[in-house]
């Protein structure tokens, strides 16, 4: 059962700066050739910024089942620990100068707020996800909804 689910669509106003990128920088590398070869000049630089969009945006993120899933990877919720909505300034600070190169990172960058999320399975090989979304509240909630509660004889007696 599919709890949440979000694909990191390329907002509009970026679509917009990509053509208007793309025709200034087209009548710049165009200039001085004849109409075919502009036209193909165009194309290609206007084919190029439709493809990295496009593959921008086929991104999903969801929880399903007993994972949450970003892009194509998949992380057991019965592996994550701490779970923390981040504002712009939090996932700026995490995603910059304070991140982990071993950590699971899908941002993007029409996207400034993200998901924190804690591994605790240290088999996993990562210490923690990072994963950008339009409703951090939401993703987050729907990660701790779902995640299985610690079982009893998980818990140390110190």
């Amino acid at each position: 059962m599919r709890v949440y689910h979000e694909r990191l669509w390329v907002p509009v106003p970026w679509w917009l700066l990509g053509l208007v990128v793309t025709v200034l920088f087209g009548a710049e590398l165009a200039a001085g050739f004849s109409w075919p070869v502009a036209g193909a000049i165009f194309a290609a630089l206007a084919g190029g910024c439709a493809a990295m969009f496009t593959s921008w945006g086929r991104v999903r993120v969801e929880v399903a089942g007993d994972e949450l899933r970003a892009g194509g990877a998949r992380l057991p919720l019965a592996a994550a620990g701490q779970v923390s909505a981040l504002d712009q300034a939090q996932t700026r600070a995490i995603h910059g100068p304070r991140a982990d190169p071993a950590a699971f990172q899908l941002m993007r960058p029409y996207l400034r707020r993200a998901v924190y999320v804690e591994v605790t399975d240290p088999g996993l090989g990562t210490p923690y996800w990072l994963v950008a979304t339009r409703h951090p509240g939401e993703l987050a909630a729907a990660i701790g909804r779902t995640r299985p509660a610690p079982r009893a004889d998980d818990a140390t007696v110190g």
